[in-house]
């Protein structure tokens, strides 16, 4: 039998992955407090939908199930906090790799719901793992170690950032789920263009991707009801056709609309809006639970909830900038483009100002997995922005 490791051996080894004296004085407490603040506010109106089902006897939405998620997902927050950066960079690989193989794995043995095969049942904890949500995490940390050593002044080195999206996109969109798969790409544009991308290359590509886009829809290279999504919403943006779709097609869309409506200035209260009464706003709980504020929060509510969100997402950029080293400036940056990234589609399709898709709001929306994602990714913003560990790349002495 192999002899346990000495003491101060053990120490070492967990002293080289975290670190537990961090400076607290440079935490950003303002950015841990606002989306304490934004989570705060998420549970109550989670809370409000929960009710409005028990008094209407519907089989719904389980507030204790959602405060265990959230109980269960926030060590992710003090595990990402104290995660050295030094490790996190020489690991990011790892961890990557990590996120495609569990990808791998609900290709093969993943539950399929609602004809998508997206879920690991974990019934040990009562948990259904969502392998994308951890994959955006993954993909932040793999492009961040990309970009790390490339300064994209080549086409050549534009490969591996490419390879490095384009890898977990084609496994989220084959479970099928192409809204989780497309908003991984806005993240990466984002990272691209902070790592020192020229812009007329970005563009060019982003030409390229449009391109494709038009001849996918053109030639329907995508799902049949994928392609109904996007005619749906061309065609919902008058008011006879939502109407006459609000039965068929357009049924999401129609009660999003008719929910966000309702809310006028001042909203109906927590728990009185009509979305929640009538129970019939598909994933009000989830991927419509925008629609569910601004009815019952009003516009004036739900605008608030907006600038919370968006200030939350650029004092996390601005967080980013003031780090000097490149590794751990990118994550940071990547997490704040991947919370602006979700506000944006899951505020659009609700809006209808993009096509019907599902993807979580993050600190809102329940999901053990998103909540998961969540918390690791402000953990390890907060985290690399206060460890600020001694760096010799460039850009530590860039002014």
């Amino acid at each position: 039998m192999k002899p346990l490791a000495p003491p101060f051996e053990r120490r070492g080894a967990f002293a080289s992955v975290f670190s537990l004296r961090l400076s607290w004085w440079r935490l950003d407490w303002h950015v841990l407090a606002l989306a304490l603040a934004l989570l705060a506010f998420g549970l109550f109106v989670v809370r409000a939908i929960a009710l409005s089902d028990a008094e209407f006897g519907r089989e719904g939405v389980d507030f204790s199930s959602h405060l265990k998620k959230v109980a269960l997902a926030a060590p992710m927050l003090v595990v990402g906090l104290t995660l050295r950066p030094r490790w996190l960079r020489r690991n990011a690989w790892v961890l990557y790799a990590g996120s495609i193989a569990l990808l791998v794995l609900v290709a093969l043995i993943g539950d399929v719901r609602n004809n998508a095969r997206r879920w690991i049942e974990l019934p040990l904890i009562g948990f259904d793992l969502q392998p994308s949500e951890l994959a955006k995490l993954g993909l932040i940390v793999a492009l961040a170690r990309v970009l790390y050593t490339s300064r994209l002044e080549r086409w050549s080195d534009w490969r591996a950032p490419i390879a490095v999206t384009l890898l977990p996109m084609a496994l989220v969109a084959l479970q099928p789920d192409l809204g989780t798969a497309m908003s991984m790409a806005p993240v990466c544009v984002g990272m691209l263009y902070l790592a020192g991308a020229a812009p007329s290359r970005m563009l060019q590509i982003a030409f390229a991707l449009a391109l494709v886009a038009v001849l996918a829809y053109q030639f329907e290279w995508i799902h049949d009801y994928q392609l109904q999504r996007v005619d749906t919403w061309l065609e919902s943006f008058g008011a006879p056709a939502l109407i006459e779709g609000r039965n068929g097609p357009a049924f999401h869309t129609y009660h999003a609309r008719v929910a966000i409506g309702n809310g006028g200035w001042w909203g109906r209260g927590l728990g009185n809006g009509v979305a929640n009464e009538a129970g019939r706003l598909p994933e009000r709980d989830c991927d419509s639970i925008f629609a569910v504020i601004a009815e019952e929060a009003g516009f004036t509510g739900a605008s608030g909830v907006l600038l919370l969100y968006l200030l939350l997402v650029v004092l996390l950029l601005a967080s980013a900038g003031q780090i000097r080293e490149r590794f751990s400036r990118l994550v940071v940056a990547g997490i704040g483009l991947h919370f602006g990234a979700h506000l944006f589609v899951n505020v659009g399709v609700n809006l209808g100002l993009m096509p019907m898709t599902g993807l979580p709001l993050p600190l809102f929306s329940t999901g053990g997995s998103s909540m998961l994602a969540t918390f690791a990714a402000l953990g390890l913003a907060l985290g690399l922005a206060a460890q600020r560990e001694a760096t010799l790349d460039e850009d530590a002495f860039r002014d």
